[in-house]
């Protein structure tokens, strides 16, 4: 039961969205700047990441990173040769979490509020939330997308990207002891959008020993690669794979929202950025700043500052 006297403890479900998610980095920033700090931070996916960085104080080398990053930086994390489990390099992607997110030995319970990151249970589809144990473990269990990350083995069970189950961790937050709960749906907008871009010609110039990646990646995210294609051109496998994990991830999050609803849900206008545009982060999280100030007197008005 609440102290009636106490402040109410606000809850940050940051959502599951790919390089969507930079606009975390925006939210956070200008949440701070208005004075609303959170007491409880939960993240799905780069949610997790975004979150677990904000607590271990590396959200600004993090942020100047992600604006001075291009596509070359982003590619260095895949593997030219595909693996069947992914081609992500996760050992590279381990040594980013490690340097921008939390070291190697950080634990979640060391954290200076509570956190906790969701992943998915591969063969029982359930959710798991981890409250305790390594930070980075935790962050890369929460993203890995399938087909793109590789599963991360935790104790007996392979786990997944946790935006397949809860992609904006509402229900986290409460049950850490939020009274109050700030959500951030990525997802909102990514469904019936058909944005057709002109193919990029720097990267239509390179070609090389990443032709073949280019050639696999393009399939995933048309954002990243453009697909000068014509629009009536069946989608690629990858591309199939992607729009369904929007499909899926969009209705499980209007169901969960709709069953345990956010005090206030701050929806990013993010469709035009891909899947993978990680190179897009300015724009990103400029749309995160300017949708705090447009959600501001909301904010206010839940956390009784009205």
């Amino acid at each position: 039961m609440t102290n009636p006297g106490a402040s109410p403890k606000i809850g940050l479900a940051l959502g599951s969205g790919a390089s969507r998610g930079w606009s975390h980095i925006g939210i956070i920033k200008a949440l701070l700047r208005e004075g609303i700090e959170p007491d409880i931070v939960c993240g799905t996916s780069v949610g997790a990441m975004i979150g677990a960085s904000y607590l271990t104080g590396n959200l600004a080398k993090l942020e100047d990173w992600v604006l001075g990053s291009t596509r070359t930086d982003v590619l260095k994390f895949f593997n030219v040769k595909l693996t069947q489990s992914g081609f992500v390099d996760s050992d590279r992607m381990k040594r980013f979490l490690y340097r921008f997110v939390g070291g190697e030995n950080l634990l979640i319970e060391q954290l200076p509020k509570r956190f906790a990151a969701i992943s998915t249970d591969l063969q029982t589809g359930r959710e798991v939330w981890f409250q305790e144990g390594g930070l980075a473990e935790a962050v890369r269990a929460s993203m890995a997308l399938p087909g793109l990350f590789p599963a991360v083995r935790h104790e007996h069970r392979w786990l997944v990207d946790g935006g397949l189950v809860n992609p904006v961790p509402v229900t986290t937050c409460r049950a850490l002891g939020a009274d109050i709960v700030i959500a951030v749906n990525l997802n909102s907008d990514v469904l019936g959008r058909h944005n057709q871009k002109k193919p990029d010609p720097d990267t239509l110039k390179k070609k090389g020993v990443l032709h073949n990646l280019k050639q696999t990646t393009l399939e995933y995210s048309s954002s990243m690669f453009p697909n000068p294609g014509k629009q009536e051109d069946a989608p690629g496998l990858f591309a199939s794979i992607t729009h369904s994990i929007n499909i899926v991830q969009d209705r499980i999050t209007r169901s969960r929202l709709a069953g345990d609803p956010a005090e206030v849900v701050i929806s990013p206008r993010l469709a035009h950025i891909g899947l993978l545009e990680f190179q897009r982060a300015a724009e990103a999280i400029a749309e995160g700043e300017n949708c705090v100030i447009s959600a501001m007197e909301d904010i206010r008005k839940v956390t009784g500052e009205l």
